[in-house]
């Protein structure tokens, strides 16, 4: 709740200076275009509802941030969270005046306080204050723009949009800039004419120079009181941390046998950054991706309660019962974790939805295994790019086949392919993608074969076993090695049904478990009782001269 009071906050306060900057832009025009403009903007934000919702916003995102400060057990931290904290610690301190000498004056003195004016005190009469804003404007729009992005990265539509919104944020200020800029030089010359400025001057009713003097040292008072908020801030989060040590500690163990001690109340990903393991996690451990994700071993059962916002990631991702997110479990008795995605992870590893299958869950799916024959000896003749090309051209082929089957392209293994049909919508569909596959295969390879007619002495020919059978189905590999694949006899049968299409002359090779629960008609086709290496007992297989002659 916290985060979101904060972000919502954060969003108000953003969209005000959005609407802010438009108003600015209009200044390449004119400035009477920039206050009827101004209109418009005070229409929104100075009636009863906007001022309670910019000012709520304000307050609420201001003491939330210090909240979030003190919560942290920390302060290690990259490079965009330090500058985040630091524009957010500044920010107020310019703002102040900027909020004085408009909204401020204008409610106690009656000041009419219109772009002319706020044109004549930042460019004519203090410089200093105008310069002071500039330096505003670049470091809220920049703390605005970031924290925006870091929320919406996770998101998959945004990184269509992502283009669009860099675009907007370079655009937007620059334009503004320029009308500041320019209306600047118009209020410069007003200024330099004597009659102007009597006019200005009589209508303007500006404070008189003992207000002003309150204005700042109104000023002066409300910095001193942010400062010292931002010291207590501090000073609570230190004395928390030495309470934490009292209530005692426990201990992390890791996979590579590091034993860690923290005090308790530390989240286990900061276990991590404290003393320095790599450990993923690309939101900061806002609890926003999914990066910083263990696996509990020992002690799972006395870790508290998951909250609202780490179970709807959890879910999100399907996970098992004993993953956890890193940042959002703070311990209260010894345990061991296995981080389950590399220090180095980014965003794409954030952005990944996996089910729960990526786990490892027992499944009973279709395998199919295919090999091009011979080409070896015939690779010997070409040039390696002439290799790498037919290759590709052939991978494409096959891929395309298996995918438009409704199947799960696995891997590929030299000059062959492996495919996964059923994992989930069951064996019965599976068995019949997977023939369904077998003859798209055959009818893509004869296409290939037209095409690279004059690349080859001869047409490429393959070999297409399948099998079925409960397999282990879940995320294996390293790194960006990872991928859902199948282990298990049935796989290994799958691939000694491919080489033995070879020996049995055919180029598709169909257990019969694979027939059976296909429902399809084989008798047309020869049937042998074979031995399969690796397994006791026969097996009966139908054998296909071509994939092609499969049943529809």
């Amino acid at each position: 709740m916290v985060r979101k009071i904060r972000l919502y906050g954060g969003l108000v306060l953003f969209f005000y200076l959005f609407t802010h900057l438009l108003n600015h832009a209009l200044g390449l025009h004119s400035i009477a275009l920039m206050d009827e403009g101004r209109k418009a903007f005070l229409a929104l934000w100075r009636n009863p509802l906007g001022t309670l919702l910019l000012y709520g916003a304000l307050v609420s995102h201001m003491s939330l941030s210090l909240w979030g400060i003190y919560r942290r057990q920390h302060l290690h931290m990259r490079f965009w969270e330090i500058a985040q904290l630091l524009s957010g610690a500044i920010i107020p301190l310019l703002l102040v005046l900027h909020v004085l000498g408009t909204r401020f004056a204008h409610e106690i003195y009656g000041l009419e306080d219109n772009y002319y004016y706020e044109l004549y005190a930042l460019v004519v009469w203090r410089p200093d204050a105008g310069v002071r804003q500039v330096i505003l404007f670049f470091l809220a729009w920049g703390h605005g723009c970031v924290g925006l992005h870091y929320w919406l990265r996770y998101r998959p539509g945004y990184q269509a949009f992502k283009p669009y919104a860099l675009s907007l944020v370079v655009i937007l200020p620059v334009v503004s800039l320029a009308g500041f800029y320019v209306s600047s030089l118009k209020i410069t010359a007003l200024a330099a004419n004597p009659l102007w400025m009597e006019n200005f001057l009589a209508s303007a009713r500006l404070p008189s120079a003992e207000e002003v003097a309150d204005i700042y040292r109104f000023e002066t008072l409300l910095q001193v009181v942010f400062i010292a908020l931002l010291l207590l801030t501090f000073s609570a989060r230190w004395l928390r941390y030495a309470y934490q040590r009292w209530q005692g500690t426990f201990k992390v163990s890791y996979p590579d046998g590091r034993a860690l001690r923290a005090i308790k109340g530390t989240s286990l990903l900061d276990v991590s950054l404290m003393n320095g393991v790599p450990h993923a996690s690309v939101c900061g451990g806002r609890g926003r991706c999914s990066t910083c994700r263990v696996r509990v071993g020992r002690g799972l059962d006395h870790l508290p309660g998951i909250e609202q916002d780490e179970q709807r990631v959890l879910q999100r991702i399907g996970a098992a019962e004993n993953m956890r997110l890193a940042c959002q479990t703070y311990p209260i008795s010894d345990l061991e974790i296995t981080p389950l995605l590399p220090a180095e992870s980014g965003m794409n590893s954030a952005r990944r939805q996996i089910s729960s299958i990526a786990q490892g869950q027992e499944r009973e799916i279709a395998i199919l295994f295919a090999d091009i024959r011979g080409f070896t000896s015939l690779s010997e003749k070409k040039l390696p790019y002439d290799v790498v090309f037919i290759l590709n051209r052939y991978f494409e082929a096959m891929g395309t086949a298996v995918e438009e089957s409704g199947g799960r392209l696995d891997k590929f293994i030299g000059d062959g392919v492996m495919a996964l049909f059923g994992i989930d919508r069951g064996v019965e569909i599976g068995c019949r993608n997977a023939l369904k596959a077998a003859r798209r295969m055959a009818e893509k390879l004869d296409e290939l074969n037209a095409h690279l007619a004059h690349e080859l002495p001869q047409p490429l020919r393959i070999g297409i076993g399948i099998h079925t059978g409960p397999v282990i189905v879940g995320e294996l590999g390293w790194g960006q090695a990872t991928s859902i694949t199948a282990i298990g006899d049935a796989v290994n049968t799958a691939s000694r049904l491919e080489s033995m299409s070879k020996e049995l002359g055919a180029q598709l090779v169909i257990s019969q478990p694979v027939a059976e629960i296909a429902g399809g008609d084989f008798s047309a086709f020869p049937k042998q009782h074979i031995q399969v290496r690796g397994r006791t007992g026969g097996m009966d297989v139908w054998s296909l001269t071509s994939a092609k002659d499969l049943p529809h």
